[in-house]
């Protein structure tokens, strides 16, 4: 969310540094990696696994290695493979969460989120992840509690304050949202101000779309109004205008960059609208 350019698996390479000591074989499978030989590193992960076949670390990688060229099915399996190895491990139920989301396999991922956290408890706070999922598992109530945990990690989010009102006005209504709308004053990313008044009623939907354009960098542009129309339809959907909703939806999804979180996100929830378009939220 606040890591509005996370990368699906951006983290893999800085977690594999970690661990490549251990093993001059996952040393190898990354060194490929980085010269972009990728055939190669698949090739070495492979034989890597045949020599160690109970090496979670390697499953891990091959699993990320697989996602970041969208073989996500066959990352599944890898993952699956590790949780296996080390079912104990908070960190691959996260990670898996984060793939079977991808996937649309959304009660799938929940389980993993809830796994990972009661695993790491100390981890909770920052399980935004696991709030989207529950949202649109449509456990409201778990959905909203866990943004307000977020809340204390990560004080000046407009996001987690919208997801927070998006679960709260599924539950208690749109009366109730807007009185707990959490407070953010010190987020200074376009057009993060002008959402923050929409969901608070303060702002319209012209006044997020025009704060988005301003930008003068085409790429910067693109993200900001990535962003106003995914929370522009967010937004409609609470409000129950299904035909703002889907507009605004489509054109998120249309924007998105394949490998943001987010842009994952708004991809899921097309899907789900092309998957029954006359269904109310």
């Amino acid at each position: 969310m606040r890591r509005g350019l996370q990368r699906f698996v951006g983290v893999v390479f800085v977690a594999a540094g970690l661990v490549a000591a251990e093993t001059n074989r996952m040393d190898g499978v990354v060194a490929l990696w980085r010269l972009g030989k990728v055939d190669d590193a698949f090739a070495a992960a492979a034989a890597a696994l045949k020599e160690e076949p109970r090496n979670a670390r390697l499953f891990n990688l091959r699993a990320q290695m697989r996602s970041m060229t969208g073989q996500h099915a066959l990352a599944d399996e890898d993952l699956t493979a590790a949780i296996g190895l080390e079912p104990d491990s908070a960190s691959l139920h996260q990670t898996r969460g984060q793939l079977r989301f991808r996937l649309g396999r959304i009660e799938d991922a929940v389980k993993d989120f809830d796994r990972a956290n009661e695993l790491a408890p100390r981890l909770v706070p920052q399980n935004w992840q696991r709030g989207i999922a529950l949202y649109y598992a449509g456990r409201f109530k778990d959905g909203r509690q866990q943004f307000e945990v977020h809340q204390t990690h990560n004080t000046q989010d407009v996001e987690n304050a919208a997801w927070h009102f998006l679960c709260t006005a599924r539950e208690q209504g749109i009366e109730a949202a807007r009185k707990s709308l959490i407070p953010i004053e010190r987020d200074a990313r376009v057009p993060m101000r002008e959402i923050q008044s929409l969901f608070a009623g303060k702002a319209s939907a012209q006044d997020v779309l025009t704060a988005a354009g301003k930008a003068e960098d085409k790429d910067a542009r693109r993200e900001q109004e990535f962003y106003a129309h995914l929370y522009l339809g967010l937004y409609f959907e609470a409000m129950q205008d299904l035909p703002r909703r889907d507009l605004h939806i489509r054109k998120a999804a249309e924007l998105s960059d394949k490998d943001n979180y987010m842009g994952i996100v708004s991809r899921i929830h097309l899907d789900r609208l092309k998957a029954a378009p006359a269904s109310k939220p």
